[in-house]
């Protein structure tokens, strides 16, 4: 029998998502999910589970679940024994604290004392416990916006993105307790194959992920100024210098981190380059 690798992942919303565009990066597509629990995989011995997200936790501690894929704020809440494999880097956002507009907060300890709404009690007690605050707190699994404007709450602490619906509910975000994404998880007791094939799956989720980190970029410059602009853009090597046909001048390929490249492009342009392309990398394996 074939070993396989058991994903749990969020059955709708962004997370899911994000999810399934990975995967499909990866090389991998699930069929037959959208309205089922269960889906199996093309391109990688893999198959899906597709669950609520606050769910994930639990099964994959129990280990019905090997693996999942799913917000690092549910793996704080839920608390589970569970090993965190990595970051993802998609379905970012926080987990913050929000008032009426017309609250007048003055720092952390005006919670004190106050009634606060939460999806999230476990991640706002121990915030509060290590700052030495009481609160009344209410769980709420729902429209826990809505608390404060019918008089059940001071104030909430919930997930925030955009902030639209905070606006919507005349609030506001006062304080970020918690920075969150999607995040890899797996079972602390996997068989030896089934590592080997999480590696398997790592192996192609960072190829994907120092892909989306990086740009290829081509240009043409003078010979006389290459040594300046290979200096600029080493590449994970050295970069590749082809002539051009035109004499003195040479075409230089290389690549940039996303979080350098428009630092690096003005550079280039005052160094002399000419001719400047950028192109997005799909896979990149080091």
């Amino acid at each position: 029998m074939n070993t396989k690798l058991t994903l749990a992942i969020q059955k709708s919303g962004r997370l899911n998502q994000g999810t399934i565009e990975l995967l499909n990066l990866c090389g991998i597509k699930i069929s037959n999910g959208s309205n089922h629990l269960k889906a199996l995989a093309e391109g990688f011995p893999l198959e899906v589970l597709l669950l609520r997200d606050d769910d994930i936790p639990q099964y994959v501690a129990d280990g019905v679940a090997d693996i999942g894929i799913l917000g690092f704020n549910e793996v704080f809440e839920k608390g589970k024994d569970i090993a965190i494999i990595r970051q993802l880097g998609f379905s970012r956002c926080r987990l913050s604290i929000a008032v009426p507009r017309n609250v007048d907060y003055t720092g952390r300890q005006w919670l004190n004392g106050k009634r606060i709404a939460t999806s999230y009690p476990e991640i706002l007690k121990k915030f509060l416990n290590e700052n030495g605050m009481n609160a009344d707190i209410h769980p709420i699994s729902g429209s826990v916006e809505i608390t404060p404007g019918i008089g059940m709450a001071d104030a909430i602490f919930e997930i925030v993105s955009s902030g639209g619906t905070l606006l919507s509910n005349n609030l506001k975000e006062v304080d970020v307790i918690l920075k969150s994404e999607a995040v890899l998880v797996s079972n602390k007791s996997l068989e030896s194959t089934k590592k080997e094939l999480l590696n398997k799956l790592e192996f192609r989720i960072e190829a994907v992920q120092k892909a989306q980190r990086n740009k290829y970029i081509l240009l043409n410059a003078p010979n006389n100024k290459l040594n300046d602009i290979i200096k600029l853009i080493p590449g994970m090597k050295s970069p590749t210098v082809l002539p051009l046909a035109i004499d003195g001048w040479c075409s230089l390929h290389s690549v940039v981190t996303e979080d350098d490249f428009w630092d690096v492009i003005g550079s280039l342009k005052a160094a002399g380059a000419e001719g400047i392309l950028v192109v997005p990398i799909e896979k990149m394996v080091i």
